[in-house]
């Protein structure tokens, strides 16, 4: 991929919009929401990233990566993964904190220390949330799943990722090992957008459908 030097905050918008919504147009609120800024902030960071020709703004509708800005979201999306990889791995940093970790070090990895981590860990395909790597060409395959939050009572599913980036959020998942890999099931759906009541392992847990929403899973059939 074809790198440019681009500043912290730049990176960080990219990075952002990739992990809301890929190949999709995401509200400035919502974006401003991910970033913990004001929508005023985030409105004057769009118009900058439009005049880089990073991505493309249509009012009241949203915010759209370009070819350009879509590549260089990439990358960014690549280097912090890796890193998630080798904390998580090889340092064992806690799964709730490597995000947080990962985001410092993404900013300050050259393209060829991001392909020597790479080569080091394997050529991993996803990252310890579950989210996919892309490769060196920015290609990744998207996953097939779908948020815990549209899961019926009864239903069954395996965890394939976790895509919030909040520490406080991650750690609030891992103490009810709602992490990858993990198999539940649905045993209540509180209506009037009430919390779901879940069976994973041998206990049993509530989780808000905001949070939910975090959670990709794949259903099993039985």
């Amino acid at each position: 991929m074809t790198v440019r030097h681009l500043s912290e905050s730049t990176e960080m918008y990219l990075k952002a919009m990739v992990e809301l919504s890929d190949h999709e147009m995401v509200m400035v609120p919502r974006l401003a929401e991910r970033l913990g800024v004001t929508p005023v902030s985030a409105n004057e960071m769009v118009r900058r990233l439009g005049e880089q020709g990073l991505v493309s703004h249509t009012p009241y509708k949203g915010v759209n990566l370009t070819k350009k800005g879509r590549e260089a979201a990439v990358n960014v999306l690549r280097r912090q993964r890796l890193w998630e990889v080798f904390l998580h791995d090889h340092l064992k940093i806690e799964w709730s904190h490597i995000y947080e970790y990962a985001c410092s070090l993404e900013h300050a990895t050259a393209p060829e220390v991001t392909e020597a981590l790479a080569a080091f860990l394997g050529d991993p395909k996803t990252c310890p949330r579950g989210n996919p790597i892309p490769a060196t060409d920015g290609s990744f395959k998207p996953l097939e799943g779908i948020s815990l939050g549209e899961l019926k009572t009864g239903d069954k599913a395996r965890i394939l990722a976790v895509n919030a980036t909040a520490t406080d959020v991650l750690q609030y998942l891992q103490e009810r090992d709602i992490l990858p890999g993990r198999e539940l099931r649905v045993v209540e759906v509180a209506p009037l957008q009430g919390p779901l009541t879940l069976e994973v392992g041998s206990r049993i847990t509530a989780l808000g459908l905001s949070m939910a929403e975090f959670v990709i899973v794949k259903l099993i059939k039985s």
